[in-house]
């Protein structure tokens, strides 16, 4: 499905992947500090018009223009330029430099694509230190499938502690699903991916449930693959290591974790970051704990006609499973939202119906229907 198979008067934004599109709305949300309420008539209400023209939405279709000849006319076509660049999560950009940003520190941040830096060790050296001390290859391996369960917190406490099964066959199959049982007629979040094809549904998105072909599934791709660790040589390429940052753990809602397990979550910690590409040019960025060596956090960036979508998963809380350190806290954040996932119990190598993987199985309460 496109974006105006989807929609009603899309005018800029025709004929590419639904999912890119829903990311490109995730872009401008994030750029100015927007929801879906500051441009369209009625949203988060029964009654909302997509369709309709508003003000804003006539500027956005002027602004995305504008970004494209910019980007076409001086920069080859490569997005240089993008909503972020100037509007840095304000409604209208700032033009006029102040002056205790000119004196005081710099602003944190790290270029999108990153070069082998001079002085720093190969990615092969880091990523064999994170198979080590995930237990080894042949360990890894060893591990066909696996199974989790837990619960979830959405942004904003949404979800209430809604149940988590976490499904994974290797190579390269994954389906996650949060099923929000607190709160009545929400229905759950399924993300799912079977080697080839990848369907999200949720309650959080205007469509509700589509299959994914633009973006969203080379990061259904990436996000199966890397659930078996063994393997990151061979998706990833083009393999380089930029000097060594220091990041901070996103601390889980307190309805979720203890004070004594926050204890030690958004310290800084230093990681090695090495980035590579997808086969369809995903930039992938994975920070790895510079003592341990466990992987803490990857950063995933689609593209979009108007920048990349970025979406962040961080990895917490590693336990031993039969030998093998797996994370059994996960924080998977996007540009519309956020989910901390806390597991309770991960089991290896056990059966799983391969239909899971597959498109997501209708809602009790609509099974029969259209």
């Amino acid at each position: 499905m496109t974006s105006d198979q989807a929609f009603k008067n899309v005018q800029v934004l025709k004929g590419i992947p639904l999912d890119d599109f829903m990311g490109t709305m995730g872009v401008m949300t994030g750029s100015l500090a927007f929801d879906c309420s500051d441009c369209h008539i009625g949203a988060g209400t029964d009654t909302v018009n997509w369709a309709a023209d508003t003000q804003r939405k006539v500027i956005a279709r002027k602004m995305v223009t504008m970004v494209a000849n910019i980007n076409r006319e001086n920069f080859s076509g490569r997005q240089v330029l993008t909503c972020y660049s100037c509007h840095h999560g304000r409604d209208k950009p700032l033009t006029t430099p102040a002056l205790e940003d000119v004196y005081g520190p710099a602003a944190p941040g790290m270029d999108d694509v990153l070069t082998q830096f001079e002085g720093q060790p190969p990615a092969q050296q880091i990523i064999d230190k994170y198979i080590r001390a995930l237990g080894g290859q042949e360990k890894l391996a060893a591990v066909k499938s696996y199974v989790g369960k837990g619960t979830s917190v959405g942004f904003g406490g949404f979800g209430g502690g809604a149940d988590v099964t976490l499904y994974a066959n290797a190579p390269n199959q994954r389906t996650l699903i949060i099923d929000f049982k607190n709160t009545p007629g929400r229905g759950d979040t399924t993300r799912s991916f079977d080697g080839r094809t990848g369907w999200l549904r949720t309650p959080l998105n205007v469509v509700g449930e589509y299959e994914l072909s633009g973006g969203e599934l080379d990061g259904a791709r990436l996000d199966a693959e890397m659930s078996f660790p063994g393997r990151i040589r061979e998706f990833l390429t083009n393999l380089r290591v930029s000097l060594p940052v220091t990041i901070s753990e996103l601390p889980a809602p307190e309805s979720q974790m203890s004070k004594e397990e926050n204890v030690g979550i958004g310290q800084d910690k230093l990681v090695d970051v090495v980035q590579g590409d997808t086969p369809r040019g995903m930039l992938v960025t994975l920070y790895f704990d510079h003592e341990s060596g466990l992987l803490l956090r990857m950063v995933r960036m689609a593209k979009s006609p108007i920048g990349r979508v970025p979406t962040l998963i961080d990895l917490a809380d590693y336990r031993d499973v039969d030998g093998i350190k797996m994370p059994f806290g996960i924080t998977f954040a996007w540009l519309n939202g956020r989910d901390a996932i806390k597991l309770e119990e991960i089991h290896l190598n056990v059966p799983i119906d391969p239909t899971v993987f597959g498109r997501p199985a209708p809602h009790p309460a609509s099974a029969g229907g259209n």
